[in-house]
C-alpha cells in the first residue's frame, strides 16, 4: 500500500503543477486512482479526486491573487453561476452517459487548439480596451456552461475556461489561468457538496495526495508567474494536445 500511495502522491504533485498553470490535473489523477483501486466505485474515485484537487486549486488561486490583477466584476458572477451549474451537472449524470459527450468535446478541443496555434499572439498580450468591459451577462453564461460541463463530464474544464477568458475578455494567458483557478474552486466545491454527503471519498488517501497536490500547485503557480503569459500559452498547447489524444484513445481504442 505504501508503494501505491507513493505513486499516487507523485502523480498528485505533477497534477497540481500542471493544473495550477493551465488545468488538466484530472488527466493524471483520475487514471491513477482507477489503476490503483480498480475495484472501487467510480463515484468514490471521482470524489477523492475532487477532494484532492480543491486543495491545490485553492492554493494556486490564492497565490495568483496577490500577483495577478483580477477582474472581480467578471469573476464573482462566473464563479457563482459555475457553482450552481456544476451541482446541477453532477445531478444530471444519471440521465445519460457522460461518455456520449466525448466526440463533441474532441471536436471543440481541436478547434481550440487550431485557433490558438493560428493566432500567434493569442493570449500573449492583453487588450486593455476590451479587458475593462465587465460583460456581466456573458460572465454568467460562461460560468454556467463550464460549471455544468465540469459537474457532468469534466475533462478539459480548466483549458476551456482559459480559452474562453482569453477569447471573450482579451485577457492574456496568465491572467486567464489565474481567473480559471478561482472558478475551478467554485466548481470543485459544488462537486464536493454532491460527493461528501454520500461518503464518496477515501479520506486518508485524499489527505496524503492533497499535500502532494498543494506542493505541485505551488511550483506550477510559481513557474506561471515567473515566466509569464507566453510560457503559459505553450504549456496550454501541450496540455490540450495531450487531452485530445487521451479522449481519442478512450473513445476509439479504450
Amino acid at each position: 500500500m505504501l508503494t501505491e500511495l507513493a505513486i499516487l502522491c507523485a502523480g498528485a504533485f505533477f497534477a497540481g503543477l500542471v493544473d495550477a498553470m493551465v488545468g488538466g490535473g484530472g488527466l493524471v489523477q483520475v487514471p491513477l486512482l482507477f489503476n490503483v483501486f480498480p475495484g472501487t466505485a467510480p463515484a468514490t474515485l471521482f470524489g477523492t479526486n475532487k477532494a484532492v484537487s480543491i486543495v491545490g486549486t485553492t492554493f494556486a488561486a490564492r497565490r495568483y491573487l496577490g500577483r495577478v490583477e483580477m477582474d472581480w466584476k467578471v469573476l464573482w458572477r462566473a464563479a457563482l453561476a459555475a457553482f450552481v451549474a456544476s451541482f446541477a451537472g453532477a445531478a444530471a449524470v444519471g440521465m445519460f452517459p457522460p461518455q456520449m459527450l466525448r466526440p463533441v468535446v474532441i471536436v471543440l478541443l481541436v478547434a481550440v487548439l487550431a485557433y490558438t496555434l493560428k493566432k500567434k499572439d493569442f493570449g500573449v498580450l492583453r487588450a486593455e480596451a476590451v479587458a475593462h468591459r465587465p460583460k456581466p451577462i456573458l460572465a454568467l453564461v460562461l460560468g454556467a456552461l463550464i460549471g455544468f460541463y465540469d459537474g457532468f463530464f469534466g475533462p478539459g474544464t480548466g483549458s476551456f475556461l482559459i480559452f474562453l477568458f482569453v477569447r471573450c475578455y482579451a485577457w492574456d494567458f496568465l491572467r486567464a489561468s489565474a481567473a480559471a483557478k478561482v472558478v475551478n474552486v467554485s466548481t470543485n466545491l459544488a462537486a464536493l457538496a454532491w460527493f461528501v454527503p454520500v461518503g464518496a471519498i477515501m479520506a486518508k488517501v485524499a489527505a496524503a495526495m492533497a499535500v502532494a497536490n498543494l506542493a505541485g500547485a505551488w511550483v506550477g503557480a510559481h513557474l506561471a508567474i515567473k515566466n509569464g503569459a507566453s510560457f503559459v500559452r505553450r504549456v496550454f498547447i501541450v496540455v490540450v494536445s495531450v487531452l485530445i489524444a487521451r479522449l481519442v484513445w478512450d473513445t476509439f481504442a479504450g
